[in-house]
């Protein structure tokens, strides 16, 4: 069952604040999994509709729900709904305020989300004083966000990783070792993909309408092809000029959603290596745009965006 209240305070999972700008506290304590009698306080938040249930943990080593019961939280008739459950849990590095962990609706644990990070970004400064810019720990590695007064969240992706096995793919790679425009097929579908891994695994496929594709059918099948051990995020891809780039993502785990942060950067990393836009650029998602720019200077991918938090309330597994 799930409640949905103004403020959450349930005796056995109430934190406390953690005054000044200091990291969350390290604990040695492991995870509380669920039981039918425990309450699990959350607040729900949005990325251009790309929807996530964030936990606070900062008094906790692990998750304190099982990716089986992350499936249940997602589910969008029985439990709260969402694309993925996200932890704020202590810090693994000293310099950093907290880390990231994440179960997509599928129960399956991803490396990083670009718009689920623009969101923890947002809840983790409601939970105490954060500087504007601070560093959150991924199983990616540590990414910077920085909360912009207009509501909206920049985000420093790192480096794309170009290197073909390393995305990973086994698709044939150029002279550099990079899978461009590398032939691939699906359920009767031929297509060329750019392979970019931004901490996860991506190909970019550029299409001339996004609309006359078989979604549905090619989106799975290119998910989890033979060329993806680790599975793989497709974006298909609409050049609408070189400065505007619109996508449908097929995510890995989760299967179709609104907005898929590292996979704009993908894309966008994809489309200027192939010589179809420049390395700024407005890229449209099902759920609104994001701002993504590919510093040439620096090799670092920057994405700026929404974080909108929606509701607060607490899920009780006893439905």
């Amino acid at each position: 069952s799930v409640s949905m209240l103004p403020v959450v305070s349930v005796a056995a999972w109430t934190l406390a604040l953690t005054p000044g700008l200091r990291p969350a506290p390290r604990r040695s304590a492991g995870a509380a999994h669920m039981s039918s009698s425990t309450a699990l306080p959350f607040t729900k938040y949005h990325g251009l509709g790309n929807d996530f249930v964030l936990v606070d943990c900062r008094e906790l080593s692990e998750p304190p729900i099982t990716p089986d019961e992350a499936r249940a939280v997602c589910d969008r008739n029985f439990g709260v709904g969402g694309d993925g459950v996200i932890f704020a849990l202590p810090p693994k590095e000293p310099d950093s305020m907290c880390s990231m962990r994440i179960y997509n609706s599928d129960g399956s644990e991803p490396e990083m989300c670009g718009n689920g990070i623009r969101c923890l970004a947002r809840f983790f400064a409601s939970l105490q004083p954060v500087d504007p810019t601070y560093t959150i720990d991924t199983l990616a590695g540590p990414i910077r966000p920085t909360l912009l007064p207009d509501g909206t969240v920049k985000v420093d992706m790192g480096e794309p990783i170009l290197h073909g096995p390393s995305v990973p793919t086994t698709l044939p790679t150029n002279a550099d070792g990079v899978a461009l425009a590398a032939p691939i097929s699906a359920g009767g579908f031929d297509f060329t993909a750019t392979c970019v891994s931004m901490g996860n695994p991506h190909a970019a496929i550029f299409v001339d309408d996004l609309e006359a594709i078989e979604f549905d059918t090619v989106g799975p099948l290119l998910e989890s092809h033979p060329a993806f051990p680790a599975k793989c995020n497709i974006e298909f891809v609409q050049v609408l000029s070189r400065t505007h780039l619109k996508m449908k993502v097929w995510e890995r785990g989760a299967g179709p959603t609104l907005a898929c942060g590292t996979g704009a950067c993908a894309l966008l990393v994809a489309a200027v290596l192939e010589g179809r836009a420049e390395r700024a650029a407005t890229v449209t998602l099902p759920g609104g745009d994001l701002f993504i720019e590919w510093e040439e200077a620096s090799n670092r991918v920057m994405m700026t965006g929404p974080a909108t938090k929606v509701f607060a309330g607490e899920y009780s597994p006893d439905h």
